[in-house]
């Protein structure tokens, strides 16, 4: 048909497809995109037939899948820089990368959609003279497709051949910035140290963690294993030195320290000097909830610090994006001896940054420290005594190492009046 235009109109006579006619169109060049993005079955896979909060009944996961979910939509509608989405088999990652592929193919635009495995096995068929494509036809077409979904990197044998040619990939689309998308199962620290320095930079690349490494991660700094002996069956409740109000907050402190680790729900902060006893009812409720088979990570603030600043190091093993993410949505977290390791701006931010993230989220969260509230940086402890969230309790206690010593003394003068009465008599005497 032609539309009904004045004769001096630059689109008089030119014919153009009717309402239906541009409908078919479209349909037949999804479909043609369909076909040229590899997807296969997995073009049935979209996001309004996933489920947003992913499969987990863990609601702390769930809510990690929505983030990813969101991530993962915000990236289809504006597919720029790099989406890497790492996770436990069966997490839904493939789902998520297809959804995209499909849902940039419904908007006109070119996706190749291969799984590293058979990519390799594909390049090594092109080396034979009777492929219908050749090599050097299928490694440029996956190097400069406009958007390129590498599903399941990592699970590919790890040849030297192999390692290169998906190096000279990656290395390629990095170096020119086109759009990519990888899946994964392993973590960051697992693969090629090439690879890894590509898919961890932050300023073309965004890792969404689906679901979780963070055990395997966190399990390397938390020092849970070392405070394991610390149970509330052999906390000291018998102090003998011990005033009236100091063995009332001690006792108080236990029972809120037993219920907090039979039903763990907001955040606890135990205040007190050195020795009165916060870190062992921390590590007993981090112990109390292991024997439940709950995830719960207990980490000495300073600790937790020096590890972060070594994520930055070229050597590091585990990115700094996936040990902070994993803190910040770990099922429980015990923060232990928060004090004076937050002077430095540095420390202030991170700890700001995670703090916060669990108060807004509302996570189960233990912190113990020495100093009172009015020592602490204001937007840290404003989160601290929100009433909302947050149970203070300061022990009244003085360090049970003194109690050790009174005793010792005790002991040694009890020493002394036994060894005096053995003690020979004076000269002259009976």
């Amino acid at each position: 048909m032609r539309l009904e235009l004045p004769v001096d109109h630059p689109e008089f006579g030119r014919p153009v497809p009717c309402e239906c006619q541009k409908a078919l169109l479209a349909s037949q060049r999804t479909t043609r995109l369909q076909q040229l993005s590899n997807l296969g079955p997995l073009s049935r896979l979209t996001f309004d037939n996933l489920i947003e909060n992913g499969r987990s009944a863990d609601p702390n996961k769930q809510e990690r899948f929505r983030r990813v979910f969101a991530a993962a939509r915000a990236f289809a509608a504006n597919p720029d820089g790099w989406l890497i989405l790492s996770g436990v088999s069966g997490c839904g990652k493939t789902h998520l990368a297809a959804a995209i592929a499909n849902e940039c193919i419904a908007a006109g635009q070119r996706v190749f959609f291969t799984i590293v495995p058979d990519l390799l096995d594909h390049l090594r068929l092109a080396y034979d003279p009777n492929s219908a494509v050749t090599y050097d036809q299928l490694f440029e077409e996956v190097r400069n497709t406009p958007l390129l979904i590498l599903d399941d990197l990592g699970t590919q044998k790890n040849t030297a051949w192999a390692e290169e040619k998906l190096f000279q990939i990656i290395n390629h689309r990095f170096n020119a910035q086109l759009p990519t998308i990888i899946t994964t199962n392993c973590s960051m620290d697992e693969l090629n140290e090439r690879i890894r320095t590509r898919l961890t930079d932050p300023t073309l690349c965004q890792l969404c963690v689906v679901e979780g490494r963070e055990s395997e991660i966190l399990q390397k700094l938390s020092n849970l294993e070392f405070y394991s002996s610390m149970t509330f069956e052999n906390f000291d409740l018998k102090r003998p030195k011990l005033a009236a109000d100091q063995r009332h907050s001690l006792e108080t402190a236990y029972k809120i320290a037993l219920g907090y680790a039979h039903h763990p729900d907001g955040w606890l902060i135990f205040q007190g000097e050195f020795g009165c006893g916060k870190t062992h009812l921390a590590a007993a409720i981090a112990n109390e909830r292991r024997r439940e088979d709950d995830v719960v990570y207990f980490v000495v603030v300073a600790d937790l610090l020096d590890y972060l600043r070594s994520t930055y190091a070229p050597e590091s093993r585990v990115t700094y994006d996936e040990l902070f993410d994993s803190l910040r949505n770990a099922p429980l977290l015990i923060l232990d001896d928060l004090g004076a390791q937050v002077s430095t701006a540095w420390a202030r931010e991170k700890l700001f940054q995670l703090i916060n993230y669990r108060y807004n989220g509302r996570l189960p969260t233990v912190i113990t420290t020495n100093c009172s509230l009015d020592q602490i940086e204001g937007r840290l402890s404003s989160r601290m005594v929100d009433p909302r969230l947050s149970l203070n309790f300061w022990l009244n206690v003085p360090d049970y190492r003194a109690d050790a010593s009174a005793l010792d003394l005790q002991a040694a003068r009890r020493t002394g009046k036994r060894e005096g009465t053995k003690r020979p008599g004076r000269p002259g005497s009976k």
